[in-house]
């Protein structure tokens, strides 16, 4: 036996603690009328989760609870519970012995538990289907409840007999499914939501993070550069330096010659000549004539300094002219203050009504903004005054330079006439004066070297301080590695055969390149960087959650389909069985005929909305309402023998309760529950069919356990244990009980 016992405390009649032991496969229940037999069917169905108060005659909770009676004070709750035998594990539950209670209090609360344990009326439910058990259905069939699937409509019949052949956990698991697929595509809903939120926030921060990569491959590419132009520079220059140094040195040590030489000619040409007033003379014109030419050494090394810095400031002003008014720079304080004289502006336009005076306005912005940019006119300006300094210097040291040139050659030609004066007039000392002229124009070709050799000293100069200011401004913006520059891999002796102008093309190559920069912003952002790669990472985990809610979907939809396939062929395969019975029990009740269900589709029609039906009250044509999807239900054929009926509703009342218990048994025949309870489905039957009601009764109960309340005797011969339900002046239902094969006994 599955069930064992039922409980009952405080439920309606049954004041008092009552239980019910079912230890035979048939067990009758009987009692006269009104002693509250009826209130057992009725415990079955609140145990086992039934919700509707209308089917356990009632109106609320309350209604279940024991009210009370003169002798008996009412009860604060109403509980029932019920135990089954699971050592064959009826229950998907690891107990050998399986309890399920309910109880209600005055309140309306419902407690259910399971072997003691507290549990959800869902938890109850689940355990229940497995089991083919409901709260509800066709194998609980309470008093005048056994036309109920006559009655009932196509749509209702289908689903009782779906839960007749244990479906109901497939229709559980399909809601469950559906209600899953409904939260999951709210929840992909939700995360495109959020996806679609970033997403312009993600698309600007990876242009940001592209101009810091693009910032960081041209710092990159500057820094090689940079290292490549200073190697280079830095090779250039010592080999110059070096060249320079070594040139002077022969010009130098042979002016020193010379000048021994010369002044030792000068003696001599003094000791013959110093009667002579000639010969003071050329000695004075050799002396102003060496200041000159001092002179001009000096101006013409200040003339090549100040053409070197000429051509630094021209670089210069060169790369400020190539980047242009982007390169210029604006005091913040000045531009706060044009936006706060531009946004009193913009206020008084926003409170104005007058579109003139609106417009007017506007042109005072324009104004602002003009005459602020005119008082702009970028950075270059500095730099060209600087310049025009240095040319004005250069003109007024070159002009000078040239009249002492001038000097010079007027000096050279009078100390050249001197010399053909004393040549024609004097013979002695001739040779003297010949050597001084000739060491004389020796100096003045070697003193043109030298000077030209100053010249370059000096613009030497010039570019080693241009290459200093280059590697200080190149660590600030590259960093102090460019320091390193020193251990660049470059061809010396490349560089020093290559001509000057390659390398002013790689200065100006690296000055392009640092205003780019400059655009960039100048190198990467830590901030920018951190914040993209966090939504990014919130971005890829949103589209993995799609992707997984999506998967989930199509998991569910798959299942769904599963479930509707396998309930569609485990509903048709229970229809035929069902159908085999039917016309079995049927011929057997009747003694013939034939009896059928049968498939049929129904399509119903929407529902008019609240605002259709008040357009048709209102006089206003509503729209032709939709079809809904179609709904399969059951109908039921009888052919009764020499009896021509065409309708269920032709069948007299005898009739009508012979086909529901024929039809009731074929369904609980087809998926046996564990117990099926039956209250006076009997009590229309007369003495023969009440007989062949005892047989199929029997034939049931082999398969399951029968609970039977009845007036009928030959259903009470067939029962193995006897309760009987009274009731005493205090409205309290009490129990008693005898075993059949007692009570035979005894009569005996």
């Amino acid at each position: 036996m599955q069930l064992k016992s039922l409980e009952l405390f405080g439920f309606k009649s049954f004041a008092k603690k009552t239980s019910l032991d079912f230890a035979s496969s048939i067990t009758a229940i009987v009692g006269p009328n009104g002693s509250g037999k009826s209130n057992v069917a009725e415990a079955f169905r609140f145990v086992l989760g039934e919700q509707s108060m209308k089917s356990m005659r009632g109106r609320r909770g309350e209604d279940l609870i024991w009210n009370g009676s003169k002798a008996v004070p009412r009860a604060g709750r109403a509980g029932v519970k019920i135990i089954f035998d699971n050592k064959n594990k009826l229950f998907n539950i690891d107990f050998d012995e399986v309890s399920i209670e309910r109880v209600v209090h005055r309140d309306g609360i419902n407690e259910y538990s399971v072997n003691g344990s507290q549990v959800r009326l869902r938890d109850i439910f689940e355990l229940l289907a497995k089991a083919n058990i409901g709260a509800s259905g066709h194998h609980i069939i309470s008093q005048g409840e056994a036309d109920r699937i006559l009655s009932a409509n196509a749509r209702e019949r289908r689903e009782m007999i779906e839960d007749a052949l244990g479906l109901k956990i497939y229709h559980y698991k399909r809601d469950e499914s559906i209600k899953k697929l409904g939260k999951t595509r709210e929840n992909i809903s939700h995360v495109e939501s959020l996806r679609k939120e970033i997403t312009p926030h993600l698309r600007f921060l990876e242009k940001q993070v592209e101009k810091i990569e693009k910032a960081k491959t041209m710092r990159e590419d500057l820094k090689e550069r940079y290292l490549d132009y200073l190697k280079r520079e830095s090779l250039y220059l010592a080999h110059a330096k070096k060249e320079l140094g070594a040139a002077r040195k022969e010009p130098e040590h042979e002016l020193s010659r010379i000048g021994k030489e010369l002044e030792h000619a000068k003696k001599i040409l003094a000791s013959s000549r110093e009667s002579d007033g000639r010969g003071k003379e050329i000695i004075s014109l050799e002396e102003e004539l060496s200041g000159v030419r001092s002179r001009k050494e000096k101006l013409t090394r200040e003339l090549g300094q100040i053409e070197g810095e000429l051509r630094a400031e021209e670089r210069r002003i060169k790369a400020a002219k190539a980047a242009g008014e982007e390169g210029a720079t604006v005091p913040l304080k000045d531009v706060r203050a044009v936006y706060e004289e531009a946004k009193e502006y913009f206020k008084k336009a926003a409170a104005e009504q007058d579109l003139s005076a609106i417009k007017k306005l506007i042109s005072s912005v324009q104004d602002l903004l003009s005459s602020f940019l005119a008082r702009r006119p970028g950075s270059a300006t500095l730099d060209e005054s600087v310049l025009q300094e240095l040319q004005a210097k250069h003109t007024e040291i070159d002009a000078e330079l040239g009249s002492v040139r001038k000097s010079e050659s007027t000096l050279t030609a009078r100390y050249h006439a001197l010399e053909s004066e004393l040549e024609a007039a004097q013979t002695k000392g001739r040779d003297a004066e010949r050597k001084v002229f000739e060491l004389m124009n020796e100096e003045t070709v070697l003193r043109g070297t030298l000077s030209g050799l100053l010249q370059q000293e000096a613009l030497l100069l010039r570019e080693e301080e241009d290459f200093k200011r280059e590697v200080a401004e190149g660590a600030i913006l590259i960093g102090r590695e460019l320091m390193e520059y020193a251990h660049t891999n470059v061809d010396e002796a490349q560089v020093l055969q290559e001509e000057r102008k390659a390398q002013e093309e790689r200065r100006r190559g690296l000055e392009k390149l640092k205003i780019r920069l400059e655009e960039f912003g100048g190198g990467s952002s830590e901030e920018v960087l951190k914040e993209h790669r966090e939504v990014k990472e919130r971005d890829e985990f949103l589209a993995k959650e799609i992707l997984d809610l999506n998967q989930s979907a199509e998991s569910l939809e798959q299942l769904i389909d599963e479930l509707d396939v396998e309930l569609k062929r485990q509903f048709e395969a229970g229809m035929k069985k069902i159908n085999e019975e039917f016309e079995r029990f049927f011929r057997v009740m009747f003694g013939g005929g034939s009896a059928s269900l049968s498939v049929v589709v129904e399509r119903r029609r929407k529902r008019a909305s609240s605002d259709s039906e008040l357009e048709m009250l209102q006089g206003v044509p509503a729209e032709e309402e939709e079809e809904a999807e179609p709904e399969e239900g059951i109908e039921i054929s009888v052919n009764l023998p020499h009896k021509r009926i065409k309708g269920l509703e032709m069948l007299s009342g005898g009739e009508r309760a012979l086909t529901s218990i024929a039809l009731i048994f074929a369904m609980s025949q087809v998926n046996p529950p564990p117990f099926l309870i039956l209250d006076e489905t009997d009590a229309a039957l007369d003495e023969a069919n009440s007989r062949r009601y005892g047989d199929m009764i029997e034939n049931l109960s082999k398969k399951s356990q029968l609970i039977l309340i009845t007036h009928n005797r030959e259903t009470m011969s067939r029962a193995g244990i006897l309760y009987g339900v009274t009731m005493g002046s205090d409205g309290v239902s009490k129990l008693l009980s005898v075993k059949f094969e007692e009570a035979v006994a005894v009569a005996k």
